[in-house]
């Protein structure tokens, strides 16, 4: 799709290294800001968006978002289509204190002033799937300060719900709640995208070529590699682990993860280089456990991209650790791809509706499919939904 075609609009909080952005791009829509503040993740973003004719008009911008003025945006309330963020996941996270709106790191209340300032047609908030749980403390919060405000802005909230991202070409599994909520003219031709009806991909299919390529053509790589895919071919990878700066160097997680990507043929103890930059390619592609046992290659930052979901060429900046940590805590591009592709189907029909005529609100007339019938499931369905996810 070429920028000129690109007439919906997005603006970006808490970007990261750009998983949303990749897959809301992807999706179709034509982004105003990217807005992060880590200043890896910054520089990641600027290297792949800056000078790409692709996504001319984006700005990336380094704010803190508790001192961020929307009018720095420069555009006028109601004119934004879509308004996302992934906010900060560790307040509501099962591995952290779960202190919730009481933790300082909670940017929920500002990514609803931006609503309330910026009046956009569509909202999309991704967090870690703790938030849901019925059983937890966030209930209050999720129920009674995030839903009400968004109402009173005038939204109708298409629903909160967990996704699965190995539902939808993403080798891992990585749950992540996404909250869709949209002016009332849309949201009745919302629903949420389904799953992939192919098989799930496995890391042994996602990571051939490039495990291929780091084993090389000896008789010894060709044997170790045929090795490590049919262990790799039975399963898709845990849920990275991304962790914070206040924690040591990369690996893949915690115990459990390392355990299960040991099965995969993975050492999940650290990553590893990239091929050109190996100091010592056989430590990396023949990890041992301490009785000397051989578990297999530690993977590169650019293969747990590709686990991630990231296209081939996005490129992430700063060293070894700060580059897997960009890739660990990102949203996976084809999970926001999929969600992006339903709000964008819900905004073109809500523009399209017959009772108001054809309208050129972005400057053409798009065409829909030929049924006019609303987007958004029965009402059966939506109650599976809620019977899913415990919530409304």
């Amino acid at each position: 799709m070429s920028d000129a075609e690109r007439t919906f609009t997005s603006v970006e909080i808490c970007a990261g290294a750009g998983g949303q952005a990749v897959g809301l791009h992807n999706a179709g829509f034509r982004h105003s800001a990217l807005i992060e503040v880590d200043a890896h993740a910054v520089a990641t973003l600027k290297k792949n968006v800056n000078n790409n004719d692709e996504w001319a008009g984006c700005r990336v911008l380094d704010r803190d978002l508790t001192q961020f003025s929307w009018t720095e945006l420069g555009l006028q309330e109601g004119e934004l289509d879509l308004l996302a963020g992934g906010v900060p996941c560790p307040p509501f996270s099962a591995a952290g204190k779960q202190l919730g709106q009481d933790d300082e790191r909670d940017l929920f209340p500002v990514m609803l002033d931006l609503v309330d300032d910026l009046q956009p047609r569509a909202v999309m908030i991704e967090n870690v799937r703790g938030l849901l749980e019925p059983s937890q403390k966030f209930h209050h919060y999720r129920e009674h300060v995030i839903k009400p405000r968004l109402r009173a802005a005038g939204y109708e909230i298409c629903m909160w719900k967990v996704l699965e991202a190995g539902d939808y070409g993403v080798p891992q599994l990585r749950p992540r709640a996404i909250l869709v909520a949209m002016r009332p003219k849309y949201a009745k031709y919302w629903h949420w995208p389904d799953a992939s009806p192919l098989p799930q991909v496995t890391v042994a299919e996602a990571l051939a070529d490039s495990m291929r390529a780091r084993f090389g053509s000896t008789s010894k790589g060709k044997a170790a590699f045929k090795r490590w895919y049919e262990k790799a071919q039975t399963g898709i990878a845990p849920t990275l682990v991304g962790g914070s700066k206040k924690h040591g160097g990369a690996d893949l997680g915690p115990s459990r993860a390392k355990a299960a990507w040991r099965k995969l043929g993975v050492d999940a103890m650290g990553v590893a280089n990239e091929p050109g930059d190996m100091k010592d390619p056989e430590r990396d592609l023949y990890g041992r456990d301490k009785q000397g046992n051989v578990i297999g290659p530690k993977l590169t930052v650019s293969q747990a991209a590709i686990i991630q979901g990231f296209p081939e060429g996005w490129e992430f900046t700063g060293r070894k650790t700060a580059a897997y940590r960009q890739v660990g805590n990102a949203f996976p591009p084809p999970v926001a791809q999929a969600v992006g592709e339903r709000i964008l189907a819900a905004l073109k029909a809500g523009i399209m509706e017959p009772s108001r005529g054809p309208e050129f609100e972005h400057g053409r007339i798009f065409e829909l499919p030929v049924s006019s019938a609303p987007l958004r499931p029965k009402a059966a369905d939506r109650g599976d939904d809620l019977q899913r996810t415990g919530v409304g």
